[in-house]
């Protein structure tokens, strides 16, 4: 049970599941941390929904500090792991995270996903993290629309990030964030969701 396995099914589940959401993205890869680090799969509507996998064959070696950037800026994680990482895997996450398990299925290279346990609303989501999932432009733009922009042209881009949290309460930063994203061109963008397999 490998990754690309697993990412096959879960992609595919993710497109069933958002048919329907004209406003939703399936995105693969976004980078956190402007690259740090990368969680494998992201769904972004009405909330940022991360997933990030562990096969059977991975390690959970980067998994705290995963945990720790992920849960700055995701709205809800869910954490995809094959059978052998499961016990350890519920340990380490905190209790919001969810849980699914992947198994193989009967026939060959199918996998049952199944949930452990459902992920809930971040309870501390970080509004800088939040705000450096923006390009400098994108963040620029909501200053300018806000009316917080004077100084902050020739400013760097923590600074920029930083007036854009001062400037905004948390919620509607967020929704800006998600909507910024949602618009962005050349995404990694996974099988999108499509209604009736149209």
């Amino acid at each position: 049970m490998t990754d690309k396995v697993i990412r096959a099914a879960l992609k595919a589940r993710l497109a069933r599941r958002y048919a329907l959401d004209t406003n939703a993205l399936v995105l693969e890869e976004l980078g956190i941390g402007h690259g740090a680090t990368r969680i494998d799969l992201v769904v972004i509507n009405h909330r940022l929904h991360g997933y990030e996998i562990k096969s059977d064959h991975d390690s959970l070696r980067r998994l705290p500090d995963q945990i720790r950037a992920y849960s700055g800026v995701m709205d809800r994680v869910t954490l995809v792991v094959g059978y052998r990482h499961a016990y350890d895997a519920l340990r380490m996450v905190p209790d919001w995270w969810g849980v699914t398990l992947a198994g193989a299925g009967k026939r060959s290279n199918s996998v049952v996903l199944s949930t452990a346990r459902a992920a809930r609303d971040n309870p501390k989501v970080d509004p800088y993290a939040v705000a450096s999932l923006l390009w400098r432009d994108e963040a620029m733009a909501i200053l300018e629309d806000m009316g917080a922009d004077d100084g902050m042209h020739s400013k760097r881009r923590a600074e920029v990030y930083r007036r854009l949290v001062d400037s905004s309460d948390p919620n509607t930063l967020r929704l800006r964030m998600r909507q910024k994203l949602l618009s962005r061109e050349g995404w990694r963008v996974a099988e999108q969701p499509t209604p009736c397999g149209d």
